[in-house]
């Protein structure tokens, strides 16, 4: 019986993976060509407390190859308590006019919604971006959305997120992760069921934002802005999402420092995903849950001799050799292969970390920009 359940969650969890991959290869590569930019942008930034980041992101803000006439950039300052405002004022000062910044002043449980709407508010132009300000963005960013925007008729586009300066283990296990989540994201669009987005680099248009009501629906949930809404937007039509994958799109940020940073980061997202409309986002969380839980269960069963040692050699073979897979593409698009020589180490420690998270979300609650939050 253990045996037979072990196969079985397996093969499901590969038949998953194998799914993922096949809508991966299914996203055309998108080519930037000379095109005559047309498309105005309003890109939102919410931030709280970013002193170190701001001058990097700003820095990348001044470098961006666009007419400065088609794209404005709103700073959200969310209660910051150091000097973000004074840093991004000097920049205003120095020449970086198309650069503004305004104050979220209201308080509420998900409070970079709540920014995200206000800058929304604001915004002159259709097509709204948010981003992050501890982020750096790609010379050719607004490019790539200009012409992928004039090829197609996506009313919402997602596009790559990436660590830069991955130097140590925990920076090498976080961006493999992350290549899991981008493929498994980019794999959602082929399959035409998205249901993953990353916030640090996810495009839309004002009027959807309007016409849907925003983050209404989910603004009891801290987190979650790129993801519900996403959610929202292919349930009315999921035709009107699409993705940007190329590495010249591709947003970079930097892994979590320590890990108790990457423990409250993986609780936020933990917080939001019990909340998910989509029945596959669902479907797909349980099966890898499963997988992982399976696993660390298959080790003292193994061990008492409950399960032989070549069942399983073959559930743990069978779930390196899926995730490689996924991991492997990814990390070819984003030009991450140097990573690759830990994942063995890392997927051996993954199971465990990602249980670890599941059973602490129940009991913990987490903290995140100086701020605690309940699940």
């Amino acid at each position: 019986m253990v045996f037979i359940l072990t196969i079985y969650i397996t093969l499901v969890y590969a038949i998953l993976i194998a799914s993922f991959v096949y809508g991966f290869i299914k996203v055309p590569h998108f080519k930037l060509k000379a095109t005559k930019p047309k498309t105005g942008f309003s890109v939102i930034v919410p931030f709280r407390n970013e002193e170190a980041n701001l001058p990097h992101f700003l820095k990348s803000v001044k470098e961006l190859a666009y007419p400065k006439h088609l794209f404005e950039i709103i700073l959200v300052n969310d209660a910051s308590s150091d000097k973000s405002a004074a840093i991004i004022n000097t920049f205003i000062e120095n020449g970086l006019h198309h650069v503004s910044m305004t104050q979220n002043t209201q308080k509420s449980t998900s409070p970079k919604k709540e920014a995200i709407s206000k800058g929304i508010k604001s915004a002159q132009y259709d097509w709204i971006i948010t981003t992050d300000a501890d982020c750096l963005l790609p010379k050719l960013w607004l490019q790539c959305y200009d012409a992928f925007i004039q090829q197609t008729n996506y009313k919402l586009i997602a596009a790559p997120v990436n660590y830069f300066d991955v130097t140590s283990f925990l920076d090498r296990f976080q961006t493999m992760d992350l290549l899991s989540l981008i493929g498994t994201s980019i794999g959602g669009f082929g399959l035409g069921d998205p249901f993953l987005a990353n916030g640090a680099n996810l495009a839309y248009q004002k009027k959807l934002f309007t016409a849907l009501s925003g983050f209404e629906g989910s603004t009891k949930i801290a987190s979650g802005d790129d993801v519900f809404f996403l959610q929202k937007v292919v349930k009315n039509n999921s035709g009107d999402v699409g993705y940007l994958k190329t590495i010249q799109a591709t947003v970079e940020t930097k892994a979590e420092p320590n890990w108790q940073n990457l423990i409250s980061q993986r609780l936020r997202w933990m917080a939001k995903s019990t909340h998910y409309t989509s029945c596959f986002a669902i479907v797909s969380g349980i099966i890898v849950a499963l997988m992982n839980l399976v696993l660390l269960l298959l080790i003292p069963l193994t061990i008492l001799g409950h399960l032989s040692l070549q069942s399983f050699l073959f559930v743990v073979l069978t779930k390196f050799i899926a995730d490689f897979i996924l991991i492997f593409k990814t990390s070819r698009l984003l030009q991450q292969e140097s990573v690759l020589p830990a994942f063995v180490v890392a997927s051996v420690l993954y199971p465990v970390f990602s249980i670890f998270i599941v059973v602490l979300s129940f009991f913990s609650s987490y903290t995140w920009k100086g701020r605690t939050f309940k699940k």
